[in-house]
């Protein structure tokens, strides 16, 4: 793929995106490490913009956490990116997700577990290709750095999370089975994005396979 792909306009879109969320997740960092946050969200960009999806899409995964844990609101999103990469960060982010602090704060407080099944819940039942894209490359990315880091610590590994390995192994295998199932009915990025995402399923946790 090459710029040529987007037109201008939509070029300056991803730009200003990087931008913005480089700025807005500044002196964040990914789990217990010295590696800054927006690794992550260029990972989640380069799996979208290799599979080619539209702009939207990709700037939906440039923004995919920055209303979930940064101080921008939805609103704020849909004023600079537009209707549609605003709702996909909604469908995106953990909390029901309103531009409010309670709201975001209660969301918090609810138990790991009862999170982890709505989104296994949501991801199941999801009609929005889109959104799945999003979806399926956040966990990809994931997945490839918890990969790396339990080759090289092993089991120090999990001490970073808010659950123990067995929990984690259990949510993202969920998380995998259920992208694998969406990718298999609608085929294409999807499709190869949620494989990739099966494979390393398979070599950090075997046992739930």
């Amino acid at each position: 793929m090459t710029k040529d792909k987007f037109p201008f306009s939509q070029q300056e879109q991803i730009f200003d995106a990087i931008a913005f969320v480089a700025d807005k997740h500044r002196h964040h960092w990914r789990k217990g490490t010295s590696i800054p946050y927006i690794s992550h969200l260029m990972n989640v960009m380069k799996i979208l913009c290799e599979e080619d999806c539209s702009a939207e899409i990709v700037i939906a995964g440039i923004l995919h956490d920055v209303v979930e844990d940064t101080p921008v609101t939805v609103k704020e999103v849909k004023e600079r990116f537009g209707e549609k990469v605003a709702r996909l960060v909604v469908k995106a982010s953990e909390q029901d997700k309103l531009d409010d602090a309670e709201a975001r704060k209660k969301d918090k407080e609810t138990p790991w577990l009862e999170r982890k099944q709505k989104t296994i819940e949501h991801l199941n039942n999801e009609p929005d290709p889109d959104y799945l894209l999003v979806s399926a490359a956040d966990k990809l990315d994931n997945m490839r750095s918890i990969r790396y880091d339990y080759e090289k610590i092993g089991d120090a590994l999990w001490s970073r999370f808010n659950a123990g390995k067995d929990q984690i192994g259990w949510y993202y295998t969920e998380i995998g089975k259920a992208l694998n199932r969406q990718g298999n009915n609608i085929g294409g990025p999807l499709h190869r994005i949620s494989a990739m995402l099966l494979q390393e399923l398979k070599i950090v946790f075997p046992q739930y396979q």
